[in-house]
């Protein structure tokens, strides 16, 4: 299979790549070079290894072709799919748990971490039932205590899954997929997905609904409304995107934090500041240490600090391929194994942060709530010890690097539409009722090298000249930005309703609003909605997707 590549500096980087390490072998290359195709059982589904008669490819009405225990294409692909939910709510869900805990650590004083947004606190309280007439230092302390009794709740409702409108609680409630609690959903689809279990499609996909709730509802959400207590919420910020200049200094100690967790990065952005480690970088020749993102790491920091976006995903091999990053400090999700091969070839450091995700030839440093900054500055000493080591012969920083705005949060998007005093989504609903505005489309998630690369661009520009107002998260936001569509000037591109309205409340066709996690962000949105009426009842009356 033949990559074409839609970004020019991506291709440009792997060229640079695999001329001064031909030998190499890097993601595109392993897609291209590959011996044989993806099994179509695997594929498809319907391969199953849940036992040790297996494994069995399953072919639909073919009766030889079943399981050896009986078990169709039906009931395996369910099975299957339902154990990708299961994976996918227990990442997000346990960002969550990383979050849920530094929190704790924080208001009972064991952890040096502020409340930045204290606005925002007696939202979340109404939303964890937590009663609001309480000390400020109480409602705290409550809030921690309910984040965590979401994950370990065995019975009842997640009380976070209550913010949905009422008619779809209800529906929840008639289909049996309420979440119970965060960890229980998790676990018991897990179970049932196992041998002998749950031998009904059907019911399967119930469950996999159930943890998905659990997730967007759950983990995703007590992720995000904790980031933006302890962090802060979001606010429109200018800041560049690419693998290019003004995003990867020549003069400066460059360092990429890649993966998910906001609060490594965030302290490794306090100890750039400190005067210590400012000093050591200008005694090794530098100007200082330039800290940039990849992934959602970047997108954490991006929407709340201003931090430039090197790469997604898919490209955190080429950002190494500058030949002048320092170091990647990786915490959880989304590391390629690979990054440890490429760093070798340059000088560039691999630093894993979190104990539950290491790898061969790397440096470990467990970062602890307790001790960030100086831990973050232990990270950065090291970055700063390669500098010197960096070849200039094998630098290529591009000069392509695109201009943005990010940080459109829920909050921000009301106050935005309704103005300070009023903030509210009536104006968003109002244009769509009077025909401006078509409707709102959520394009969020990964890119990956079996697709064509750039289709969520294609399908963002699609979606805006028909006068479609998009949302966007996760290195889909990253790629859209490189395309240009996170710009205010962008709004030329979206068809004269949509384009009206832009241009009068000055944003983006395009809303960054935030990371994987911040998809609950979108939930929130699509629930004032509602709320605001004019739509409908129910999410699923809105024209949204």
């Amino acid at each position: 299979m033949k990559i074409e590549f839609q970004n020019p500096t991506a291709e440009k980087l792997y060229s640079k790549l695999l001329e001064e390490a031909p030998d190499l072998y890097i993601a595109p290359k392993r897609v291209e070079r590959r011996g044989i195709l993806p099994c179509g059982f695997g594929k498809g589904g319907t391969c199953c290894r849940n036992c040790n008669m297996g494994p069995c490819q399953i072919i639909e009405g073919v009766e030889e072709l079943k399981g050896i225990c009986g078990a169709d294409a039906s009931v395996v692909s369910a099975r299957n799919f339902a154990r990708l939910v299961a994976g996918g709510a227990s990442a997000h869900s346990d960002h969550g748990r990383i979050i849920a805990r530094a929190f704790y650590e924080a208001v009972h004083g064991k952890a040096p971490l502020e409340i930045r947004d204290k606005r925002k606190l007696k939202i979340v309280a109404n939303a964890l039932g937590v009663d609001t007439n309480l000390s400020e230092q109480e409602i705290l302390k409550q809030i921690a205590n309910k984040a965590f009794q979401a994950f370990s709740q065995q019975e009842g409702e997640l009380i976070l899954a209550h913010r949905a409108p009422r008619p779809l609680v209800e529906k929840w409630r008639k289909y049996k997929v309420l979440p119970r609690g965060i960890d229980r959903e998790v676990v018991e689809l897990i179970h049932r997905t196992h041998m002998g279990v749950d031998q009904y499609y059907k019911n399967i996909l119930l469950g996999a609904a159930r943890c998905a709730l659990a997730d967007g509802w759950g983990g995703s959400m007590i992720a995000t409304e904790l980031q933006d207590l302890l962090l802060g919420t979001p606010k429109p910020i200018k800041a560049r995107v690419n693998i290019g200049k003004n995003v990867i200094r020549k003069d400066m100690v460059n360092v990429a934090v890649h993966g998910h967790d906001p609060l490594v990065a965030d302290a490794l952005i306090e100890a750039s500041r400190d005067p210590e480690i400012i000093e050591m970088a200008k005694k090794v020749g530098a100007k200082g240490v330039n800290l940039v993102g990849v992934c959602c790491t970047g997108n954490e920091v991006l929407m709340r600090r201003g931090l430039p976006i090197a790469g997604s995903s898919i490209q955190q091999e080429v950002v190494i391929a500058t030949g002048a990053l320092e170091a990647m400090i990786v915490d959880v999700q989304c590391i390629m194994p690979n990054i440890t091969q490429i760093a070798n070839k340059y000088h560039t450091a691999i630093i894993t942060t979190n104990p539950i995700s290491m790898m061969e030839g790397a440096i470990h440093i467990s970062f602890n709530e307790r001790h960030p900054l100086e831990i973050a500055k232990e990270i950065l000493k090291i970055a700063i010890s390669r500098f010197p080591k960096r070849d200039p012969s094998k630098v290529y920083i591009p000069n392509d690097t695109v201009e943005i705005v990010a940080g459109f949060s829920h909050e921000t998007i009301m106050y935005i539409m309704g103005g300070r005093f009023r903030a509210s989504y009536k104006p968003l609903n109002e244009n769509i009722i009077n025909g401006r505005i078509l409707g709102v489309a959520a394009i969020v998630g990964c890119d990956q090298f079996r697709v064509k690369e750039n289709i969520q661009v294609e399908l963002a520009k699609e979606l805006i000249a028909n006068n479609v107002l998009v949302l966007t998260t996760g290195c889909s936001a990253i790629k859209l930005g490189m395309a240009g569509l996170l710009a205010p000037e962008a709004a030329e591109l979206a068809g004269p309703g949509l384009r009206e309205v832009l241009e009068a409340i000055g944003c983006p066709p395009v809303l960054h609003v935030g990371s994987c996690v911040d998809n609950s962000r979108i939930l929130i949105a699509a629930t004032e909605m509602v709320h605001t009426g004019g739509l409908g009842n129910d999410i699923y009356e809105l024209p949204a997707v």
